[in-house]
């Protein structure tokens, strides 16, 4: 059982996607505190609602005050678009969810619907995502999965989007699964050795 803290930066869909897996018993999580760097913001409000302690904390240091106050095992990026620094002892347990299969469409600037713009201007027939640890550069750190989908000819960034979102629901849950039943440490090991 992994004990979360969840960062975001908007209206917290993926906040509600893990709360409503965790009530489903699909996610073998349990959310301690869910922090926004922008004051405000609908997922705050969401957690208020479904009863997380919820701050607002607008730089890495303010975040890591409060989780000072938690016991966290894994730090998940939902929708959060700020680089985040981690607080000693989390270093290696951050993750994060990339909307592109990386290591395409990654890296400074792409989030959100700028990788979607970016996949429809290639004309790629496919797209997907990937959840992966987060380190001091955008994208870079070892992935723990990936998921794919098809794109039709006709379709534009917001139909990608819709698409990559609905595969990102299944993935991220799994892939937080994935790292109680493996440890952290698995992931950084099989890219350090190679």
């Amino acid at each position: 059982m992994q004990k979360l803290a969840v960062l975001l930066s908007g209206s917290g869909r993926t906040l509600d996607n893990f709360h409503e897996r965790i009530q489903a018993g699909e996610l073998q999580a349990e959310i301690q505190v869910v922090i926004s760097n922008v004051a405000g913001v609908l997922g705050l409000e969401k957690a208020g609602r479904y009863g997380y302690p919820a701050f607002h904390a607008g730089d890495n240091k303010a975040i890591n005050t409060i989780l000072a106050d938690y016991e966290i095992d894994l730090v998940v990026l939902a929708g959060y678009l700020q680089l985040y620094a981690p607080p000693k002892g989390l270093e290696r347990a951050v993750l994060n969810i990339h909307p592109s299969l990386i290591p395409s469409f990654c890296g400074k600037g792409y989030y959100g619907h700028h990788v979607h713009e970016a996949v429809r201007a290639k004309g790629c027939t496919v797209s997907g995502c990937t959840v992966h640890f987060a380190n001091e550069e955008y994208d870079q750190g070892p992935i723990v999965l990936q998921r794919c989908v098809e794109l039709d000819f006709d379709d534009g960034p917001d139909e990608i989007a819709a698409k990559v979102f609905a595969k990102e629901c299944e993935v991220y849950p799994a892939a937080i699964n994935l790292v109680d039943a493996k440890g952290v440490n698995f992931f950084w090991n099989r890219v350090e050795k190679s």
